[in-house]
């Protein structure tokens, strides 16, 4: 089989048109069937999220940590634990809300926990006010990100409303469609002076701070909540909330990079007071990833950053630990995109009920990768990285001819 999977790379036309590396994988015997510079280093784009996947299985408990708090007389001081689910769009976690809604104490925010940068490291900032680039915080709310929504009459809405007195109508500007660009450094969101359609949509990151983080506090649970200067003392208590397993889904399927950041950050949640998507990374590759088979650059949770290099290898290592950790596939593939069926892999496959390929995809300009599981015709389950960089090929015909390769090993196996 090994010689049809390597005949099939050599006669392959659109590969041979940049970097490419690949590796097959077979658990039950412990076996590489077939490989291309799968020790070669390449960037692995959302394919990172894999290692964040790992990193959660291993150090976040079936239920997020929602908020750590103590409560001292008629006061409850509480701390961000980097929980990404409070009221986020989809999981809408409520944990943290309920808990501290109902206190009838005095309600103070103890910020200062996440010690990193409001990017990572090596993100694009000219991405700024684009969707998939939150910024990074210990007590994220609502996305960490405003939504404009298109209404009937050619207005729209925006959520929260807190940030209304924020828009700005350029006046001068009334061509093309409308638009929403936020100044890189404050809260001031401009817009075209044109029609807005009904059915539009735009989710914008909005800057953080712990000022902003009050007021949407204060907004939403309509009471005060006041700021307080204090280290989180080792017996702080726990509140937990959303379930570990649906958050990793949420993250998994469409490749949520603001779920992925701010998970990373809820590993760190047990490692000390301070919350460091670096330090968790090193206690991760220390503990858990010691026998990685190549040395990989890791610098973020979401696979923005073109810092991160991984090898192939590495990816099938990880894939190999989380389907034991796992330990139940159709659990597993659940929770991954399924190719022709679900997530970010239902397009790039023919649709279908009875998907054969399910993964993690991981693409930017000139990347595009895919490392997971391959179910064969003959019922085996097979470990696949088909990594791709430095192309100048549309996306289209890469992501086709890696298509067609999977489906060629899924015929023949």
């Amino acid at each position: 089989m090994a010689k049809k999977v390597s005949k099939e790379f050599r006669n392959s036309a659109v590969i041979k048109q940049y970097q490419v590396g690949f590796s097959l994988y077979n658990p039950e015997d412990k076996r590489t069937i077939f490989e291309k510079d799968a020790d070669k280093q390449f960037t692995p784009a959302s394919n990172t999220k894999l290692y964040t996947f790992y990193a959660a299985l291993k150090m976040i408990p079936e239920q997020l940590p929602a908020l750590r708090y103590i409560e001292r007389n008629d006061s409850l001081i509480f701390w961000g634990t980097g929980d990404p689910s409070f009221l986020q769009s989809e999981l809408k976690g409520k944990s943290a809300y309920n808990f501290l809604s109902l206190s009838n104490k005095k309600l103070f925010f103890a910020p200062g926990r996440y010690t990193g940068n409001f990017f990572g490291s090596g993100w694009a900032w000219d991405d700024y006010n684009d969707y998939y680039q939150a910024e990074i915080n210990d007590l994220p709310l609502l996305d960490n990100t405003v939504w404009v929504k298109g209404n009937p009459n050619g207005t729209f809405s925006i959520t929260p409303k807190n940030f209304t007195a924020c828009f700005i109508k350029d006046s001068t500007n009334n061509k093309g469609d409308f638009f929403v660009k936020r100044k890189f450094n404050t809260n001031e969101f401009e817009y075209n002076a044109v029609p807005v359609k009904a059915d539009y949509a735009q989710q914008i990151p909005f800057k953080l701070s712990t000022a902003t983080t009050l007021s949407l506090l204060a907004d939403t649970l309509h009471k005060p909540v006041e700021l307080i200067n204090i280290k989180m003392p080792a017996d702080a208590k726990t509140v937990y909330g959303t379930s570990r397993d649906a958050v990793l889904k949420a993250m998994l399927l469409p490749s949520d990079n603001f779920l992925a950041e701010q998970l990373l950050l809820v590993c760190g949640d047990k490692l000390s007071d301070t919350l460091n998507t670096e330090k968790t990374i090193q206690y991760v590759l220390k503990h858990y990833l010691a026998e990685l088979p190549q040395k990989p650059r890791w610098v973020d949770g979401s696979g923005l950053s073109r810092m991160n290099l991984f090898s192939p290898n590495d990816m099938i290592y990880v894939l190999d630990l989380i389907y034991k950790e796992v330990n139940n596939p159709s659990k597993l593939f659940n929770m991954l995109p399924a190719g022709g069926k679900t997530g970010t892999l239902k397009n790039a496959y023919p649709k279908t009920d009875t998907p054969f390929v399910f993964g993690k995809t991981g693409s930017l300009t000139g990347v595009y990768n895919q490392s997971g599981y391959i179910v064969t015709k003959k019922g085996k389950t097979l470990i696949y990285s088909f990594m791709n960089n430095n192309f100048v090929n549309p996306t289209a015909a890469v992501r086709n001819e890696m298509v067609r390769m999977v489906t060629y090993i899924h015929d023949n196996f």
